[in-house]
């Protein structure tokens, strides 16, 4: 039988300072990615309908509706290649390398119109300060093969653990997903209740969006790799409305904190990396903060966390 490999061969060391240029190159190109899938697609509540989606070889967007027609985006982090697969059998690959965000943009937005698939997106990026537009974007141009691989291997890992995660819960919940925005990995679970107005304030995103995104009471748990305003990745569990006592409740790992600026339990990735169960350090965490953020806000438990058949029954309508 092999050997399972060791956890520090499944989750890798992921410094910000190491590739900070290539994760913010990378971010403006999901955000383009990104983008298109929101143009194109039908709004879903709470922005669903945007985000990207982890695989077996790097991040998608899923199909996306154009006209008569469906095309998929793929970002492949082991080929390095942008893929466009279209429904009639079309496609276009670029190349992942060094190369400004100007260029990338006008290289996606170029194989589309040659697939017949026309698209204008907002060209400035949101969440983030100082934005500068997809189109005369200089700035950014790094990339850096081994980490982008390395931050999707650990973006698999991360999204497996998540999924466990979420089994555990039969009340309203969001599939496991990436947002470009941040850029993070998310699952958030939903109480049922309807939660107060959002004060916005995001950095260049509409506060209309940011009231819809949060209309209701939520709990959620993510994975974000880190930018210069907190320069290492982490994971993260936060609950709006954050109930009172949330700050001072007690929670699992002991490597985890309350970050008092984002209002949210975080806890390092390389005390979750490092450890002898990365798998059960994650659920700790995000068991811990759930139960914090979901007993502080009264939550209905008995309806809403799910109760597993019996394999005896499972085995049945297999």
């Amino acid at each position: 039988m092999p050997k399972s490999p060791a956890a520090s061969e499944v989750w890798l060391e992921l410094n910000y300072a190491d590739w900070k240029d290539t994760c913010a190159t990378l971010h403006m190109w999901m955000q383009i990615v990104g983008k298109i899938r929101l143009t194109l697609t039908p709004w879903t509540n709470h922005s669903w309908h945007v985000t990207l989606y982890v695989t077996a070889r790097g991040l998608t967007t899923s199909p996306i509706p154009h006209g008569n027609s469906t095309f998929e985006i793929d970002f492949d982090f082991i080929d390095h290649q942008l893929r466009i697969l279209k429904s009639d059998g079309g496609q276009r690959s670029l190349e992942l390398k060094p190369r400004t965000v100007a260029a990338f943009y006008k290289a996606v937005m170029t194989a589309l119109d040659e697939l017949g698939l026309p698209v204008k997106i907002d060209i400035m990026p949101n969440e983030i300060p100082n934005p500068i537009p997809f189109d005369r974007d200089e700035q950014h141009r790094s990339y850096d093969p081994e980490y982008a691989n390395r931050f999707w291997r650990v973006l698999v890992q991360a999204d497996r653990v998540f999924k466990e995660f979420r089994s555990r819960f039969c009340g309203k919940c969001s599939p496991v997903h990436f947002f470009w925005g941040a850029p993070d990995l998310a699952v958030t679970r939903f109480s049922g209740r309807t939660a107060p107005p959002h004060p916005g304030g995001f950095p260049h995103l509409p506060d209309a969006v940011t009231r819809e995104a949060y209309s209701q009471e939520v709990s959620s748990l993510g994975f974000w790799p880190g930018a210069d305003v907190m320069p290492m990745a982490i994971f993260y569990s936060y609950a709006y409305p954050e109930p009172a006592g949330f700050p001072e409740a007690k929670v699992k790992p002991g490597a985890a904190s309350y970050n008092a600026q984002f209002h949210e339990f975080v806890l390092p990735y390389d005390a979750v990396r490092t450890s002898k169960s990365p798998d059960d350090v994650i659920l700790d965490f995000a068991q811990s903060t759930y139960d914090a953020a979901s007993t502080l806000s009264n939550w209905d438990r008995g309806a809403l966390e799910e109760r597993k058949p019996s394999l005896h029954l499972a085995r049945q309508h297999s």
